[in-house]
Parts: C-alpha cells; sequence; structure tokens
C-alpha cells in the first residue's frame, strides 16, 4: 500500500486521467442507453469530452479548465444538453480552484457554485407539479453541494497557507539560532583570547625576569638563583593550569569531569597576586578600602585581570627600581582599582593606540573587559613619572 500511495503522490495527473477515463465511460454508457438523434444529444458527446477532459488535466492547468467547464456549463444550459455523471467536473473544478487555483479563479469558482443549481433547477424543473416553496428547496438542495466543494478548497488553501508560514518560520528561527550559536562562538574564542593573553603575559614575563637573575646570580649567590629557580616553576604550574581551564571549555566538560577544572581568579587572589609579584623582584604597595563584600563573578575576574595586566606592564615597561600601588576601593554602588607605578613608564605611542605589550594588546584587552561590565576605564601617563590605570566597576551591568 506504502508504494501504492507513493506512486499515486508522484503521478496525480495519472490518477486525475483514471477518474475522467471513469467519468467517460458511465456517462457514454447513459448516453449510449438514451434516444439517439437531436441537437442536445449529438452536442452532448463534446460536452462530455470536455468535462472529462477538464477532471485530467485540472492540476496542470486549473484555470484553464475552470473556464472549460465553465463553457461547458452555458452550452448545456443552451442546447439543453440535461445533466449527466460528467457533471461531476463541476464540483471538481470549484474544490481544485479554491484549494490551487488563482484568486480570480477562486471567485470565478464561487459564483459558479452558488448559481449552478438555481440554474440547472429553472433550465430542467423536476416532474411533476411541485409549489413554488418547494422548487426554491430543491435548488437550495444542489446549491449545497457546489458551495461545501468551494469552502472545502478554500479551507484546504488556507491550512496549506498556515503551514507554509510555519515551515517560514520555523527555517527563520532556524537561521536566527545558527546567527546566535555563531555569535556566541566568536564572543567565547575572544574571551578565551583575552584569558589567554593575560595568563602568557603576566606569567611568561615574571618567569623571563627570574629566569634573567637567575643566571645573573648563579654564581655569586647560589641561594638567590634556587630561589629564582622555584618562582620560575611555581609560575610555570600556575600558568599550567590555568591555561587547563581555559583549554578544557574547548572539550566536552573534560575538565569537569577529570577533576581538573580550576575556579576563576577573583578579589580575593588579588593579594596572592600582589605577593607573587613582590616574590618576583617588583615592589608592590596593596591596600583595600572600604568593606570587602562578594561581588559579581564577571565583575571579580574582570578586577583580577585588570591588576594582573597592569602590574605585568609596571614589570616590563617600568624600568629599573620600579614600585608599584594596588588600591581596591569598596563603593556602595561598585569597586574602585587604582594601579601606579613610578618607572619611566611605557612609549606614549603604545598606550595612545590602546595598548602597552608592545602588540597593542594590553590596554585593549581592559577595555573590552571593562566594557563587557559596564565600566569605565583610566589610563596614561602619571604627573611626574609612571603610569596610572584608574577604573571602575559597576555592581550591576549597564543597561
Amino acid at each position: 500500500m506504502q508504494r501504492l500511495y507513493a506512486f499515486i503522490r508522484r503521478h496525480p495527473t495519472w490518477v486525475d486521467s483514471f477518474w475522467a477515463v471513469f467519468l467517460l465511460g458511465v456517462s457514454g454508457v447513459q448516453y449510449a442507453a438514451g434516444p439517439v438523434g437531436g441537437s442536445e444529444h449529438i452536442a452532448g458527446i463534446p460536452v462530455l469530452i470536455g468535462l472529462c477532459t477538464a477532471v485530467a488535466l485540472r492540476r496542470r492547468a486549473p484555470e484553464r479548465m475552470l473556464v472549460l467547464v465553465a463553457l461547458m456549463g452555458v452550452v448545456q444550459l443552451a442546447l439543453d444538453v440535461k445533466p449527466s455523471p460528467a457533471d461531476f467536473a463541476m464540483l471538481v473544478l470549484i474544490y481544485t480552484c479554491a484549494a490551487d487555483g488563482k484568486r480570480w479563479a477562486s471567485r470565478l469558482a464561487l459564483a459558479g457554485a452558488v448559481c449552478a443549481g438555481t440554474l440547472a433547477q429553472v433550465r430542467w424543473p423536476s416532474e411533476g407539479t411541485q409549489s413554488r416553496p418547494q422548487e426554491v428547496f430543491l435548488a437550495v438542495v444542489l446549491t449545497v453541494p457546489f458551495i461545501l466543494a468551494w469552502v472545502l478548497g478554500d479551507s484546504m488553501r488556507t491550512r496549506r497557507a498556515y503551514l507554509a508560514q510555519l515551515e517560514e518560520r520555523a527555517a527563520r528561527l532556524e537561521k536566527e539560532r545558527e546567527a546566535q550559536a555563531k555569535v556566541a562562538v566568536a564572543g567565547e574564542r575572544a574571551r578565551i583570547a583575552r584569558e589567554l593573553h593575560d595568563v602568557v603575559a603576566h606569567n611568561v614575563s615574571v618567569m623571563v625576569v627570574q629566569a634573567d637573575g637567575a643566571a645573573y646570580v648563579l654564581d655569586a649567590a647560589p641561594d638567590q638563583a634556587k630561589q629564582a629557580l622555584e618562582t620560575i616553576s611555581s609560575t610555570g604550574r600556575q600558568a599550567l593550569a590555568e591555561m587547563r581551564r581555559l583549554l578544557g571549555v574547548l572539550r566536552t566538560g573534560d575538565a569537569r569531569e577529570s577533576g581538573e577544572y580550576v575556579p576563576q581568579p577573583d578579589v580575593e587572589q588579588i593579594k596572592e597576586l600582589v605577593e607573587h609579584v613582590r616574590t618576583a623582584g617588583l615592589a608592590v604597595d596593596f591596600q583595600v578600602e572600604g568593606t570587602p563584600r562578594p561581588l559579581p563573578s564577571g565583575v571579580e575576574l574582570t578586577a583580577y585581570r585588570i591588576v594582573q595586566e597592569a602590574l605585568t606592564n609596571s614589570r616590563k615597561h617600568g624600568g629599573p627600581d620600579v614600585g608599584a600601588s594596588v588600591r581596591l576601593v569598596y563603593f556602595d554602588d561598585g569597586l574602585g582599582l587604582l594601579v601606579e607605578d613610578d618607572g619611566r613608564g611605557a612609549a606614549h605611542e603604545l598606550y595612545e593606540d590602546g595598548g602597552a605589550d608592545g602588540q597593542g594588546h594590553g590596554l585593549i584587552g581592559m577595555r573590552e573587559r571593562i566594557g563587557m561590565v559596564g565600566g569605565t576605564l583610566d589610563a596614561g601617563p602619571r604627573p611626574g613619572g609612571g603610569f596610572r590605570i584608574s577604573a571602575l566597576l559597576p555592581l550591576k551591568p549597564a543597561h
């Protein structure tokens, strides 16, 4: 049965042709049994052929076949060709044009549906004496099938249009979902790129400084060289742990399942960061003002990365014997950061272009991070020498 249904769906014209041949056969038998001769009998043959042809080609050219059926109906009325089973083609074409035809064809089919029963009753009244109400009732009864055929076809048109609209909406939503997924992926990649930059810029800088110091005092002060190597080792482990955390989000949850997930840095770890930088040889004064309290995770991560980037830039560009200070200020509606150093600072062109890491990405990354939480950043040379980075991070993101 499935094959039969598939064949019918693939060859609708063949199905219509089968029914057209069936109507032609039934109507031909009726005409052959009727009286021979007369103009109405001779005219009935082309009318019969025309109606059956309209059924066979109704899906290929519904508008033209509707006009053909209307013309055959006019010929029947004019030449007194009595109704036959082939007139079932009128019902079929009314339904087809209401469902698949153009709007003007659907309106013409509706007009034909309203008039067909009444015209047939007037042209070929029923035998026997009938009153006027009976004739009107019979005309209404003959009209109902034609109206129902048009209503059924128009309902099918509406249903198809509704399904097409649903499919279009589903396709549009699918495209929007894909676009949102691409935007989310791009945002995640940008976030990972910023994190990687901060991790590499800070930890590798510390390792380079310590390695240079260890090489310088290796012969004269072995204990200091050993301490520098230990700092390099701990810094490398920390960098590897953070890079595992970052790269783990690119996998399908492997980091969480294996227990290697490392929480993101927060404000509480800034003190550890400052101690680590002091161990690396940079004198840092750290102060906290206000009452510490829990902050949104995005604000805490942004604060940590800003301090990390600022101290890294101080160590890289501040010159010899540079000192720095870090201040965290808890306001009622936000967190303030102030990182300063008294070194020679970076070249003016670097911070003018938006960064101070030799590639122009340091301050750009800071501004991007602060922009994501709705904060403000002020960075530039300090009066009297050195560099200053001041940031205000609101507790609630800007709308």
